[in-house]
């Protein structure tokens, strides 16, 4: 018998400064893990105040992680050790295996009215992938398929299946989706899930119910928002809701639309090492990493430089 997930809690994400001094929000991080195993970090950055972000995230190395940057608003240039050069506009997206090592820089820019808005998610690799050769993808809005289901529903496909249609990023070694869901008001969204698989769905703007049971909020303290299950509270923009296990999710807008991302991988249950922008197994990595770093020897694969 098929079941549907059940919340497990309730996050809102938190007020954070990264880079040179991007203003964003934590929807979650290293204070979770390994609660959203194989996932490691979701950014929301959203402001139409230039100051807090033109600054951006000068160059900076990662080791052991996939970062996933997702555009809705506003533009962000990338460049990195292997040659790679672009920018990501609004409905783009770039999917970076940084593996072995890179070294990279983000500098994001507001649209015509100085809004940036996009969210960054970091999935962890395992033991035995995260000396992988690194690898870059850069996939335009164009490429990304939607899909409009039943009730009218839409979905952007960017990584896994919806209605049969696949995403344009595969073989991904966490086997992840990645969906940008808009559901119209009291409109439910039924998707199957893989049983076992980590689930997670972040509120990109509106309300809606997160399970059956409409149980979207969980009576105790998580971050600094304080939610009664008795109110059968719908959840809104910046709440992040993790599911526990189960065969598919359900979700109910409420009285208007609700727009989310929902992400899903296969936990890998391995130790986590973290510090800064690199992710091992053990600290004598993180301290070779670094070491590595400073050396000049931090790049393995030399072959596009």
């Amino acid at each position: 018998m098929q079941s549907v997930r059940k919340i497990s809690k309730v996050w809102k994400g938190k007020p954070v400064s990264e880079g040179a001094g991007v203003h964003l929000k934590r929807a979650f991080g290293n204070a979770e893990v390994p609660l959203f195993d194989p996932f490691l970090m979701l950014d929301d950055f959203h402001s139409n105040y230039p100051p807090h972000y033109l600054k951006g995230f000068p160059w900076h190395p990662h080791r052991g992680i996939e970062t996933i940057t997702y555009v809705i608003h506003g533009t962000v240039e990338h460049g990195d050790s292997m040659g790679n050069q672009g920018v990501i506009a609004s409905g783009d997206v770039q999917w970076m295996t940084a593996g072995s090592g890179i070294i990279h820089q983000e500098m994001p820019k507001g649209d015509r009215d100085g809004l940036l808005w996009g969210f960054q998610l970091w999935a962890n690799l395992p033991a035995s992938q995260k000396m992988m050769a690194p690898r870059y993808r850069g996939i335009e809005s164009s490429e990304i398929p939607e899909v409009t289901l039943s009730g009218d529903v839409r979905v952007k496909v960017v990584c896994g299946e919806v209605a049969g249609v696949k995403g344009p990023v595969r073989d991904v070694i966490v086997d992840p989706a990645y969906l940008d869901v808009t559901v119209p008001p009291e409109t439910t969204f039924r998707h199957p899930i893989t049983r076992g698989h980590k689930v997670f769905a972040y509120v990109v703007d509106g309300e809606g119910y997160f399970d059956p049971e409409r149980s979207a909020c969980s009576h105790e303290v998580v971050g600094n928002a304080y939610f009664d299950m008795k109110q059968q509270c719908a959840c809104s923009a910046e709440n992040l809701v993790l599911y526990e296990d189960g065969d598919e999710v359900a979700i109910t807008a409420a009285e208007k639309p609700v727009r989310f991302l929902l992400v899903s991988g296969k936990p890998i249950g391995e130790p986590v090492a973290w510090y800064g922008p690199i992710v091992m197994n053990s600290r004598e990595e993180l301290r070779t990493a670094f070491e590595e770093y400073e050396k000049g020897t931090f790049i393995k694969d030399r072959s596009k430089i």
